[in-house]
């Protein structure tokens, strides 16, 4: 599975980045950089050298507080020259108040059960053309 395509994990928390790394990692995906949200905001990480560098197929990207301001952000990152063409799997610790503010989503919530981790996975493989896992792959 070397062949898998580079992934982006970008989130508000250390340790977030860490468990989906180590989840994704153990599920095969090797080519995984991580960043945090934050950094992407304040312009010290920049998004497009990040990209140019990496060359992410798919985000993994967490929607945190104020939810309405990052739902923007990301709407916004998205549609961005140096974005397009790159999948986002989107994630919250708080679904239902981020869908309030802005409406219906297909955020995934992250809230530390590993079933959580389940549909991340599943989403990131389908981002990059695979099919679901199979038991004992």
């Amino acid at each position: 599975m070397s062949s898998l395509p580079a992934i982006a994990i970008l989130n508000n928390n250390e340790d977030t980045v860490e468990m989906l790394r180590m989840c994704l990692q153990q599920r095969g995906f090797t080519a995984l950089v991580t960043g945090h949200v934050p950094d992407v905001k304040r312009g010290s990480l920049d998004i497009v050298q990040f990209v140019e560098t990496h060359d992410p197929r798919v985000f993994v990207w967490d929607i945190a507080l104020p939810y309405d301001e990052n739902w923007r952000f990301v709407r916004m990152l998205m549609g961005h020259e140096a974005i397009q063409g790159r999948r986002f799997v989107l994630t919250t610790t708080n679904k239902r108040a981020l869908d309030a503010l802005v409406g219906p989503t297909d955020v995934i919530e992250i809230i530390g059960k590993p079933y959580d981790l389940d549909l991340v996975v599943s989403a990131v493989r389908a981002a990059v053309g695979l099919p679901p896992e199979t038991e004992g792959e």
